[in-house]
């Protein structure tokens, strides 16, 4: 388990001395963990490129890495991210390679360990709550509707580019919109 190599030192832990100065975001984020054990980062779609979710709050409250998903709805990502969470809040451990089904429509979704030289590009809410980098972070993989996941070499193109490759090292990773602001 998780809470057996992370000290967690979160801003729920640990006083840094500015609690009160948190933003309406950073404040949410706390109520959240606070109240539901974690909390779901939503960045929608834009003209720079596909959306994605994350939380925060997995690590402190249930000792599981914090999860992760690219490239489908905001909400629908929430909904994922929720259901796998409540899966750490009954103490079932998430770890590479899982396969986890009736968490997504068409098939099942893989976890997968993200490379940390990720987390400032994707997950700076999540270092501002832990006061650090690297966290430990699970990629949630999704299928297409063919049952192909974006690394398999049969995915179509628009499937490929909807979601990162985070396990790779970002100097490994192809080329392409999730690049771009390395």
């Amino acid at each position: 388990m998780l809470r057996d190599r992370f000290e967690c030192r979160c801003v729920l832990c640990h006083d840094y001395g500015d609690r009160a100065e948190a933003d309406r975001v950073g404040g949410r984020i706390i109520a959240d963990v606070r109240r539901h054990g974690w909390h779901v980062v939503m960045v929608p779609e834009d003209e720079i490129g596909p959306g994605f979710a994350y939380t925060i709050g997995l690590a402190h409250t249930h000792g599981a890495p914090e999860l992760c998903t690219f490239g489908r709805d905001v909400h629908e990502m929430h909904r994922m991210l929720n259901a796998l969470g409540e899966l750490a809040a009954t103490g079932a451990a998430a770890a590479d390679g899982q396969e986890h089904e009736g968490v997504v429509d068409g098939g099942p979704v893989r976890l997968r360990s993200v490379d940390m030289r990720w987390c400032r590009t994707f997950f700076g809410r999540a270092i501002g709550f832990y006061r650090r980098p690297p966290l430990p972070f699970l990629q949630v993989t999704w299928p297409d509707a063919g049952g192909r996941f974006h690394w398999e070499e049969r995915a179509g193109e628009v499937h490929r580019a909807s979601q990162p490759r985070l396990w790779l090292a970002p100097d490994d990773h192809p080329v392409g919109v999730w690049t771009a602001e390395l």
